[in-house]
């Protein structure tokens, strides 16, 4: 039998999404049955013959059609340019590898370890969540928030009374080191690599020593990265310091110590979201026995840290 080919229906297409339609055939087969009565003499015979007839159907297919346009689905969820940078920044002036020292510094965990305050993962997560909530964790990050605030008005009105009050919070001489040291290290370092034009006048209007909060607030500030992730990145640097020096004193497996950061996670987020909404007027330490141990640091026999 002759070939038969279907009729094709034309579509709607949409310019510059899809291509002209692909043409597919398909072969489908039928069975005709067809039935041819032969007569010889007296006898009738039946043949029953079947004749194959296949059949060509035409069919369309859209295909899209590949454009230079980026997918909005690509793109969904992306950071701006200037969020991209604030993050880099704080990743890198955060980190254990930015060279400001903080590896030779325990904040008196060190005493805790001699003493038996601090023996296992536990105690040292117990310890860590009381500093942070209660103590030098808190009130650092409220002077980080204020000298940021500082720093971003013009004439950085405030800012020297900031400068001088947090580093008269510092409760031990060992601790004053620590974090005058830290803070003269980031700010000079961050400077010679990412100089900002504001940052000089900032400096200035502090008029003294400053601090490793304040440091990192001023220098959030010079370029303009937001408050709320500079305060999550410096605890998250504090507190990584503090379970590095644990580790090394107890000692504590790495696993383990990646334990206790998880399980601060929810403390560090709600000591950052504290001191954000907190005053100069809220600062305050319960943390007696950590003050303590900064201050018999200096006279214990063996020591592996500065603090």
């Amino acid at each position: 039998m002759p070939s038969m080919r279907m009729p094709t229906h034309p579509r709607m297409v949409t310019p510059g999404t899809i291509m002209p339609m692909a043409t597919r055939t398909i072969m489908v087969t039928t069975t005709v049955m067809v039935t041819i009565m032969i007569t010889r003499m007296t006898t009738t015979t039946i043949i029953m013959m079947s004749i194959a007839t296949t059949l060509i159907i035409t069919t369309t297919t859209p295909m899209l059609m590949t454009t230079n346009e980026p997918d909005p689905a690509a793109v969904r969820g992306g950071m701006a340019e200037d969020e991209a940078a604030a993050l880099y920044r704080l990743m890198t002036w955060l980190s254990p590898s930015f060279p400001v020292g903080a590896f030779a510094y325990s904040s008196g965990i060190e005493w805790a370890v001699e003493a038996g305050d601090i023996t296992d993962a536990a105690s040292l997560r117990g310890w860590l969540a009381a500093m942070l909530t209660d103590g030098s964790g808190f009130c650092d990050a409220v002077f980080l928030a204020q000298s940021h605030r500082a720093a971003s008005e013009s004439g950085h009105a405030g800012l020297k009374e900031i400068t001088e009050l947090a580093a008269a919070f510092v409760p031990s001489r060992e601790r004053q080191l620590e974090t005058t040291t830290q803070g003269r290290a980031f700010i000079e370092i961050a400077r010679a690599a990412w100089n900002s034009s504001g940052l000089d006048a900032m400096i200035a209007a502090c008029d003294g020593p400053i601090v490793y909060p304040v440091a990192v607030g001023l220098v959030s500030a010079a370029h303009g990265i937001r408050l709320s992730p500079s305060l999550h990145a410096f605890l998250h640097a504090v507190l990584s310091n503090w379970i590095s020096a644990g580790s090394r004193l107890i000692p504590l497996g790495q696993t383990d110590s990646q334990r206790v950061l998880a399980d601060l996670e929810p403390v560090v987020a709600a000591t950052a979201a504290r001191a954000n909404a907190a005053s100069l007027d809220d600062l305050g330490s319960a943390t007696f026995r950590a003050d303590l141990a900064s201050l018999r640091h200096e006279t214990q026999y063996t020591r592996l840290f500065r603090s």
